[in-house]
C-alpha cells in the first residue's frame, strides 16, 4: 500500500518547503509542478482578491518571450543577463533567443536554492548558457562575478532583463530605481533593458492593486509592491523606450488582437523595453 511522502522529505537539500518561494509561487500561478503547498497557499490568497490573477503571471511570461524575440532577432543582441530567472518554467530566455541565434550567450542570476538546483540541471549540456547564485539587487556583486566577467563582454551591447523581479525588492522606496541606475550605467551604448512590474493603475483598480499587495507582502513570500506610473518611470530613466513605452504586458507588441477587455490581472502588470543611447 503506497503512502504520500511529506513534502519535507521530498524537498532537495537546502530547500525549505515550509517557506514560500517567489519562483515557486510564480510556477504555481502558471500551473507548473515545481511548487509546494505553502506556495499554492500564497497563490490561493491572491486569487481570493483577484480570481483571474493567473492572467497577471501569464501576461508577464508572454511579454518576456516577445521581448526576447525582439532583442535576439530585430535588435541583434547576442548576449543576455537575466535577473531572477524563474527556472524551470517553460520557454526560458535561453530557449527563446537560442532558437533564433544558437550562439547567443545567456547568464541567469538567482539566489533561490530550488531555482539554482533546476538551473544547473537544465543547463548542464548547454555551453552557451550559465547560472550563478547572487543577489540581483546588488549590481556590483552580479557584474563583477567571475562567470559574468568570463562569458559576457560588458563593453558591447547586452540584453538585460529584470522581469517580474523589482516588485519583490524589500527596502527603501527608491531602492529599485537605484538598483536599475547602477546596472544601466554599467552597460554599453546600444544595450537593451527589459523590465516588468506589478502596476497600480490609479483608477478603479487601485484598491484591488493594494489588496493584492497586502496579500503578497503579508504572506510567507513577504513581498510584492504595486507601483504607479510615476514610480515605474523612475526605473527606466536614461533609456529610450521602444514604442509604446510602459504598457500593460498583455498589450506590449501582442502576437494577435485582444479579444474582449483586459482582465484585472492583465491590467495590474506593466512592462517596457528601453535602449541605452
Amino acid at each position: 500500500m503506497s503512502s504520500v511522502v511529506p513534502e519535507s522529505k521530498r524537498a532537495p537539500v537546502g530547500v525549505d518547503p515550509n517557506r514560500a518561494s517567489i519562483a515557486r509561487v510564480y510556477d504555481a500561478f502558471l500551473g507548473g509542478k515545481d511548487n509546494y503547498e505553502i506556495d499554492r497557499q500564497v497563490r490561493d490568497k491572491v486569487t481570493e482578491v483577484a480570481p483571474d490573477a493567473i492572467d497577471l503571471a501569464v501576461a508577464n511570461r508572454h511579454f518576456l518571450i516577445r521581448a526576447c524575440r525582439f532583442l535576439a532577432h530585430t535588435a541583434g543582441i547576442t548576449q543576455f543577463l537575466d535577473c531572477g530567472s524563474g527556472l524551470p518554467t517553460a520557454e526560458n530566455v535561453h530557449q527563446v533567443v537560442q532558437r533564433i541565434n544558437p550562439d547567443a550567450t545567456v547568464v541567469y542570476i538567482d539566489n533561490d536554492p530550488v531555482v539554482e538546483m533546476h538551473g544547473k540541471a537544465l543547463l548542464e549540456d548547454n555551453d552557451n548558457t550559465h547560472f550563478i547564485a547572487a543577489d540581483i539587487y546588488k549590481p556590483d556583486e552580479v557584474l563583477n562575478h567571475d562567470v559574468v566577467q568570463k562569458h559576457l563582454d560588458l563593453s558591447q551591447p547586452i540584453g538585460f532583463l529584470q522581469v517580474g523581479t523589482l516588485h519583490h525588492f524589500v527596502g527603501d522606496a527608491d531602492g529599485p530605481a537605484k538598483v536599475m541606475r547602477n546596472y544601466i550605467d554599467a552597460f554599453a551604448s546600444g544595450s537593451y533593458v527589459v523590465i516588468s512590474h506589478f502596476f497600480d493603475p490609479e483608477d478603479d483598480l487601485s484598491e484591488t492593486a493594494r489588496q493584492l499587495e497586502e496579500k503578497f507582502t503579508h504572506s510567507m513570500m513577504g513581498s510584492g509592491s504595486f507601483r504607479t506610473q510615476a514610480e515605474l518611470d523612475k526605473l527606466t530613466e536614461g533609456l529610450e523606450l521602444m514604442e509604446p513605452g510602459w504598457e500593460r504586458c498583455a498589450m506590449w507588441w501582442p502576437d494577435g488582437p485582444q479579444i474582449g477587455p483586459l482582465t484585472v490581472g492583465q491590467r495590474c502588470i506593466a512592462g517596457a523595453v528601453g535602449r541605452k543611447p
